[in-house]
């Protein structure tokens, strides 16, 4: 925690935008814990708070739309040679293509909560050459809340940050199993509405 508080110290909030960048990219970096820690500080006076959200924002979203970009244009030849240099192999791209086929693209919506996952939403999502438009604006609203919950952990919490992210940590698989579920449901509910559309008119016309 002190060598963050060092970082902020000579670099200020650069290093929440390269941070971040850095960590989209699938480059070890804490950016939950350094986004806590900034949200501290700016109770202190050291940092304002709209300024951190907007550098922690701009980096996360930069970082995942250069990702995007990469997966598009280059595709799983290119990770099945390179992957091994940011952890993403063919086994994961299976799991996470998996997960889109099981969820759907609202999946975007979440990835930044779920660890292991965040990091690879954006290369995986270019490769499965998911709609440009569904992407920006999935991974835009769910950086956008990912950010402004890690901030505000920190202005609530104070110095006990690093507890309470392990607290987070520890809960988390059941907070991604709801999420899962919801979006199981949402799923399902849609694709019910959708076969019940087709069946009601077949039924008015046999009416007719």
């Amino acid at each position: 925690m002190e060598w963050i508080i060092h970082l902020f110290e000579q670099y200020g909030y650069m290093v929440l935008f390269g941070g971040l960048f850095a960590e989209s990219l699938a480059i070890p970096f804490p950016g939950e814990l350094a986004m806590a820690i900034s949200g501290h500080m700016s109770t202190l006076g050291s940092f304002h708070l709209l300024q951190i959200i907007l550098y922690s924002y701009i980096g996360a979203i930069v970082g995942t739309t250069v990702t995007y970009i990469i997966g598009y244009r280059m595709g799983t030849p290119f990770f099945e040679k390179y992957g091994k240099y940011v952890l993403l192999n063919p086994a994961r791209i299976a799991k996470i293509t998996g997960w889109f086929d099981r969820y759907g693209t609202k999946l975007i919506l979440i990835c930044y909560f779920v660890p292991g996952l965040r990091h690879f939403t954006g290369y995986v999502s270019g490769v499965l050459r998911i709609n440009v438009r569904t992407f920006f604006i999935y991974n835009y609203i769910g950086g956008l809340a990912w950010v402004i919950v890690y901030v505000m952990i920190g202005r609530l919490v104070g110095s006990k940050i690093e507890q309470f992210l392990h607290l987070i940590s520890q809960y988390s698989l059941a907070a991604i199993l709801v999420a899962a579920a919801v979006l199981v449901l949402v799923v399902y509910l849609k694709r019910r509405k959708k076969s019940a559309v087709p069946r009601v008119k077949a039924e008015v016309r046999q009416e007719d």
